[in-house]
């Protein structure tokens, strides 16, 4: 999985500025084996008041300090700001269905993309995720993933 630059940037801005984060999602099911298109690439913020105030911080070394966001904007559950335009569109969420930020981030997959440390959310967590969204879309990925989980153990056990 490659990185667009200004994505690049923000993820490098999120690290520098300590914020707690998961990239759920479209990517994070590109990230289990399954790519498809998605418009934009989903942040799950940690809903705190520390986490917040960093998150404004990054946003400001981003260029986006005149949107007149505040720390209280990424603690309320079921906030979403979005950022940019679609097919590079950021989406920073404080809660997602079916997974609370702490089961997200006890379960939460590091990986190393383009030099970047990024974290995704666990296979388990995004199929809860997916199966407790109910979209349509959602639903297909739910089977797509299942059946990537089912030939993986397959071949650890076989």
């Amino acid at each position: 999985m490659k990185l667009q630059r200004d994505l690049s940037e923000f993820i490098k801005l999120l690290n520098s500025n300590k914020v707690d984060f998961i990239v759920v999602g479209g990517h994070a099911v590109a990230f289990h084996g399954h790519p498809r298109f998605t418009g934009d690439i989903d942040f799950l913020l940690r809903p705190t008041r520390d986490n917040a105030e960093r998150v404004i911080e990054t946003l400001k070394a981003f260029g986006f300090g005149d949107l007149a966001l505040c720390a209280d904007d990424f603690q309320r559950p079921g906030s979403v700001v979005q950022l940019g335009r679609s097919p590079n569109r950021i989406d920073l969420l404080t809660t997602i269905s079916g997974v609370d930020f702490d089961e997200a981030w006890n379960t939460r997959v590091g990986a190393e993309l383009d030099g970047i440390s990024v974290s995704f959310l666990g296979l388990q967590a995004l199929l809860a995720n997916k199966k407790a969204s109910g979209r349509d879309k959602d639903l297909a990925d739910v089977k797509q993933l299942q059946a990537i989980a089912t030939k993986a153990a397959q071949h650890r056990s076989g």
